[in-house]
């Protein structure tokens, strides 16, 4: 097998995680850029801050599928040309890293816990299981999406390395988990001070900025 096809696949993978759907949604339905608003990530709980259901659900969605799919398309279709385990694993972190850093939005994109529960729920559905009820107990007891969240990408390489073993998808989750932790820092500023917004907050998004009035002369 060449090392182009791979690098082919990742580099497929990545662009198709650099989609925001966040802010591509939040256009179609004429919300404010979620960028703009609330914690300024582009992601479903930010948008749904927005008031727009249907918006947050369906940025969720995609969001979750962009991981999904490129490891999905491994698993099916990569074996006749030589392409495993390792491929799916890094196909799935490249679309991931696309979420975080997407280069059709000047490489600023959101915190990526949907698109990796995609990945999770490609490379090892029964991972992605444990995972989503580690967050739903969290979310349900706290509130707070950042805390689940943080929580989740914290036990999901421990669950893998403990039940599952090591391997490319548990090198591809543990990085997964790293970066997710990360790109929570300021919430577990916020977490810490007791100024993180709760589930389901609503964030009014700042009006536009009106032109200055015209001053005028004396008579």
């Amino acid at each position: 097998m060449s090392a182009a096809l791979p690098a082919f696949v990742a580099l497929a993978a990545y662009l198709l995680g650099s989609l925001s759907f966040a802010v591509l949604l939040s256009r179609a339905f004429g919300l404010p850029d979620p960028r703009s608003y609330g914690s300024g990530n582009p992601g479903a709980t930010n948008v749904l801050r927005s008031g727009k259901k249907a918006a947050a659900v369906m940025t969720l969605l995609l969001d979750a599928a962009k991981g999904l799919l490129p490891v999905w398309a491994v698993q099916q279709f990569g074996a006749p040309h030589g392409l495993g385990e390792g491929t799916a694993a890094l196909a799935g972190l490249a679309a991931f890293l696309g979420h975080l850093w997407p280069v059709f939005f000047g490489f600023k994109g959101g915190k990526g816990v949907a698109t990796a529960a995609g990945v999770l729920l490609g490379l090892n559905p029964w991972l992605a299981l444990a995972t989503l009820a580690s967050f739903a107990i969290i979310l349900f007891f706290f509130r707070y999406v950042s805390l689940a969240s943080i929580v989740a990408a914290l036990f999901a390489p421990f669950y893998q390395l403990l039940i599952w073993g090591g391997g490319p998808a548990a090198v591809a989750i543990g990085a997964m988990s790293v970066l997710l932790v990360w790109r929570h820092a300021a919430n577990i500023q916020k977490l810490l001070a007791g100024t993180e917004s709760r589930f389901g907050q609503k964030a009014v998004a700042p009006p536009s900025p009106q032109p200055p009035a015209s001053r005028q002369g004396p008579p």
